[in-house]
């Protein structure tokens, strides 16, 4: 038995007595049958109350409930702070408001105080980003940043799961917050596990066994919401919807929805920007060794990779294939997508020392 199906049986019965008396006391003014109407409306009322007690019960408050547990601890000191306010506003104009002429001294008041509640904690919800974020700047050294850190919203997209990388960032404690998975996008890594395509269902496979790896780890806090957009059919669209509501910030590996969250407003965190910033910087004239394992686009080019997957192309690297040189780096380019690096091989000492054995 739900607590849902406890209240529509009391929501039956109380709207059924209170329909019986007012179909009496209507019976009684009207001069008509008073059995008869009162149990049209008892009937009435019991329906009325099967059917809608859970709307004005249950239901709103699991829509608060769902609301504040959703809501970004910033979000929520802010919306406090703000009602607070309001009200202390409206108290200092009470007793003024209390001394205009009947009626009007009497509803001024209490009605001021609603609306200056209600307006104080608008304000403050829509703009709690901007007024912690100047509070937090003023008072940097206040422990309330640390527990704002601490506690935002990091919301995972199927990308960055399949990828697997935010495992080991996550565990490493660089990345303060909880881990938030939306439930949709849960089941398109369900829907990717189940694909006909053995890649794509591989990968899948993966997301899912990564997932069930952060669940694992006692060093990550995480979490699923339900929230979901049933007008919005895009999954990224999605993301950057509940990233905007939730004032959580997005974490991918795609550059595409990157770029889209971006011009929305939202916060990101690329694992691809991460990556790149904790490369090894080489610098020109740097020499490193690197192994030739195949052919470039242009003439003589050959191609080799750094354990990271950093793109080495060697000028004159042709000749070089399935070996391993020294090389001099010449150019470097960054981009978001990745690191490129240009070179050529070391003239002085092209190939790498041989270790001497030991006896």
């Amino acid at each position: 038995m739900t607590i849902e199906f406890v209240f529509r049986i009391a929501g039956m019965v109380i709207f059924a007595i209170l329909g019986a008396r007012l179909g009496t006391q209507a019976a009684e003014f009207l001069n008509l049958d008073v059995q008869s109407r009162a149990f049209v409306f008892g009937l009435a009322g019991s329906l009325f109350g099967l059917i809608m007690t859970p709307w004005f019960t249950i239901r709103p408050v699991r829509a608060l409930y769902k609301s504040i547990n959703e809501m970004p601890i910033d979000r929520i000191l802010m919306t406090g702070t703000g009602a607070m306010l309001g009200l202390t506003l409206a108290l200092l104009a009470a007793y003024p408001l209390s001394l205009l002429p009947t009626p009007l001294g009497t509803i001024a008041p209490p009605a001021v105080s609603v609306i200056a509640a209600y307006l104080g904690m608008s304000i403050f919800s829509a703009r709690s980003r901007e007024i912690s974020d100047t509070l937090l700047a003023r008072f940097s050294k206040s422990p309330l940043q640390s527990a704002i850190q601490s506690n935002r919203k990091l919301i995972l997209d199927t990308s960055v799961l399949i990828d697997g990388r935010i495992v080991d960032v996550a565990e490493t404690g660089f990345i303060g917050g909880i881990l938030v998975v939306p439930r949709f996008v849960l089941n398109e890594l369900h829907r990717v596990a189940d694909s006909s395509d053995m890649l794509r269902r591989n990968r899948g496979r993966r997301g899912l066994a990564l997932l069930k790896e952060l669940q694992q780890s006692e060093a990550i806090q995480m979490s699923f919401t339900d929230e979901d957009f049933e007008e919005i059919a895009e999954v990224d669209y999605k993301l950057i919807a509940l990233a905007q509501k939730t004032g959580g910030v997005l974490v991918t590996n795609d550059f595409n929805l990157n770029q889209v969250a971006d011009t929305q407003g939202v916060s990101v965190l690329n694992i691809n920007n991460l990556a790149n910033a904790v490369r090894p910087m080489y610098i020109p004239d740097e020499t490193f060794p690197i192994r030739i394992i195949q052919e470039g686009k242009d003439q003589n080019q050959g191609v080799g990779y750094l354990d990271d997957g950093t793109m080495i192309v060697v000028e004159n690297g042709k000749t070089h294939m399935d070996r391993t040189i020294i090389v001099r780096v010449t150019k470097l380019i960054n981009k978001p997508t990745g690191r490129m690096i240009f070179a050529i091989p070391d003239s002085q000492n092209p190939r790498p020392p041989t270790p001497t054995p030991t006896s």
